[in-house]
């Protein structure tokens, strides 16, 4: 090659690559260097709560065993809250902290199955809004927590998401739970779970292991509460009365209990499940949560496959019998929430 072919290109380094221009030419500018990522993290996060930090509360009251206190968040301009059911399901002289003021709160529903409560006092008030959907956060997806720890002011705990958990210590939940990888002190049981757009994805229940994560109850199983409980002053939890087995990859009715819906409908001992309502059926936990979000009195179509058929059933399910069992069927009272609650000694 010539002196002058030599002469006339230049070889740069522009990156990992090479970049070939005449001699002379000027490279193109740089790009800007990218945000450093752990910066731009701590932005959205002081972001999240500053947006939420006005509508979260602080939830004192009196119940059988002393004065207690715990977090709650306003889901309307209105007035109305959500806690945990330990904080306001049967507490008494409730009274909800705003900034500088103290409003009486009055109770309007309590549901031991879900865990949570409803709350209302008489002002005008920021809110959160729910995530839209039905579907659950992500498993590691950023969430940020913000409730009242101890007797300090509001405060974030930031995590992520670590599971979708049905069951917990041999005991099912009511519905399936998110848990999240986010710290928790005392006093933010009741405090809502934010995406990083602010949205409520849940209500925080109760802890595991001593406090450095928690299990949430998502947002559309207190949504649901909170429109059956506007719609008829309760929770109206849907009852079918029927028992169901995995059988060889499928969900089989076990059991139909007499004079249950079920057994009204028409559905017998070994129908295998497809779908309850518009949430199909693949495995026995399924039912579960489909189960949670039936409202008593309101028909629903069960599918079936029976003698290789598919069948459509409408079923009206009823109250469930007797007092359901305080949320999520039994666990011990320290797993129900207590470390996120506190009291006074």
């Amino acid at each position: 090659m010539s002196r002058r072919s030599l002469s006339s290109i230049a070889a740069r380094v522009c990156g990992v690559g090479i970049l070939v221009l005449p001699l002379g030419a000027e490279p193109p500018a740089a790009s800007p260097a990218p945000a450093n990522s752990v910066d731009a993290l701590q932005v959205e996060v002081q972001r999240v709560f500053e947006q939420a930090r006005p509508a979260v509360v602080r939830i004192v009251g009196v119940d059988v065993h002393g004065p207690l206190s715990g977090s709650g968040f306003f889901v309307d301009p209105n007035g109305t809250l959500l806690t945990a059911y330990t904080i306001g399901g049967e507490a008494n002289e409730l009274t909800v902290e705003l900034g500088n003021r103290k409003y009486p709160a009055r109770r309007i529903c309590a549901d031991a199955r879900s865990g949570i409560a409803l709350l209302k006092v008489e002002a005008q008030t920021p809110f959160l809004t729910p995530v839209q959907g039905d579907a659950l956060p992500g498993v590691a997806s950023a969430v940020v927590a913000v409730g009242y720890p101890v007797d300090l002011d509001a405060t974030p705990s930031f995590g992520i998401v670590a599971g979708h958990d049905r069951k917990y210590l041999g005991r099912f939940f009511s519905t399936t739970h998110i848990r999240a990888n986010v710290p928790v002190q005392r006093g933010q049981g009741g405090a809502p779970l934010l995406n990083l757009k602010g949205e409520v994805v849940g209500v925080l229940i109760s802890t595991v292991d001593n406090g450095t994560a928690c299990f949430v109850l998502p947002i559309q199983a207190a949504e649901k509460v909170r429109a059956n409980s506007v719609r008829f002053g309760d929770a109206r939890h849907g009852w079918l009365g029927l028992t169901v087995e995995s059988v060889a990859g499928s969900v089989r009715v076990a059991q139909v209990l007499p004079k249950s819906p079920a057994e009204g409908s028409g559905l017998r001992s070994g129908d295998v499940l497809q779908a309850v309502g518009k949430r199909a059926v693949q495995n026995p936990e399924d039912v579960l949560d489909a189960s949670f979000f039936l409202t008593s009195g309101e028909p629903v179509e069960v599918q079936v496959m029976r003698d290789g058929a598919l069948q459509t059933l409408t079923l009206v399910p009823a109250d469930p019998p007797g007092k359901p069992a305080l949320h999520a069927a039994g666990e011990p009272a320290s797993f129900r929430g207590g470390p996120l609650l506190i009291r006074s000694e």
